[in-house]
């Protein structure tokens, strides 16, 4: 081998070494994020402000313990786990003490939360770049086999069902989040996340990959001056495609050199999306636990915002 094909060769980069002591300490801290113990300092303030016009019987539990519930049941405790957990922690809080909810009362509260994305999010309109994918949960955690099993009994719980989110690619939070049936096609909700992220930000570019390639969700990004980053099929032909134009454009810009095009784009990015996907189910598991539909979209609404939560922590 010559010298010159030696030079020729690209030098790997060398990795990125890791600190051991701060990522440990980074995880730790996200327990510390968790306790909110704004419902010890602020507890009748709180009651006082939820009860204020209230008909029918007041509040007995302010919304930041319910908030500490939600988050303690989403990790881990059931609802009537939850109750021993709150009748060890009276013990040594005297606010808690003659007041511990039971586990129905704290289902309902829960169940019942308003969930807001990003609760820290600027007011103010800013230019993003936002990447559009979705994936499957279960709706059970049961096994495949015990699925196979008793596939044909009609009380057993099976299938999946579709998360359709929204990510920023520069902080990687979750900007918009949608829950379907898993026979929702994904082209047909960019237009819904589009349209919520837009109500709070200026969209610059959406990354999607091909399952929303067509030739209205092409036409509507162009409506609203957001370039359409979206991978074409590989059929894709130029011919009798005139009624399209940024579809178009879009298929001759492939066709000439994918590459190039992906990094002119910035399609790489897309990858946003599907790491938070994995980092949500590596922290709170591939299914749900609720049954009926408004708790199932409450939960997972609920695990993307705790998700953010760290995230806001990490670009802070």
């Amino acid at each position: 081998m010559s010298d010159n094909t030696k030079t020729n060769k690209k030098k790997k980069k060398p990795r990125k070494k890791i600190n051991w002591s701060e990522y440990n300490e980074s995880l730790v801290k996200r327990g510390e994020m968790l306790f909110d113990s704004g419902f010890l300092q602020n507890w009748r303030a709180e009651l006082k402000k939820m009860n204020k016009g209230k008909e029918g019987p007041h509040y007995r539990y302010p919304n930041s313990l319910i908030s500490l519930l939600a988050i303690v049941h989403a990790y881990l405790l059931p609802y009537r786990q939850l109750e021993g957990f709150l009748r060890m922690m009276s013990i040594h809080i005297k606010k808690l003490k003659e007041v511990v909810p039971d586990f129905t009362t704290i289902w309902w509260r829960v169940e019942r939360m308003k969930i807001n994305l990003d609760p820290n999010i600027n007011p103010e309109k800013n230019d993003i770049v936002i990447a559009v994918d979705s994936t499957g949960i279960k709706v059970t955690n049961r096994g495949e086999w015990i699925l196979d099993k008793w596939k044909n009994k009609k009380r057993m719980r099976k299938g999946f069902i579709k998360i359709h989110v929204a990510v920023d690619i520069k902080t990687k939070k979750i900007v918009s989040m949608s829950v379907t049936k898993e026979d929702v096609y994904d082209g047909k909700m960019l237009k819904e996340l589009v349209d919520d992220v837009s109500k709070k930000h200026s969209i610059k570019k959406v990354l999607a990959d091909g399952s929303y390639d067509s030739k209205d969700n092409f036409r509507y990004l162009d409506r609203l001056n957001i370039v359409p980053v979206i991978k074409v099929r590989k059929n894709s032909s130029v011919k009798n495609n005139t009624i399209c134009i940024p579809r178009k454009l879009s298929v001759i810009q492939q066709l000439d050199d994918i590459k190039r095009w992906k990094k002119r784009h910035g399609y790489g990015m897309r990858w946003m999306a599907e790491s938070a996907f994995s980092s949500i189910k590596r922290t709170f598991g591939e299914h749900v636990s609720s049954a009926k539909w408004n708790n199932i979209v409450n939960e997972l609404m609920l695990k993307a915002s705790i998700y953010n939560l760290f995230m806001n922590k990490m670009t802070a």
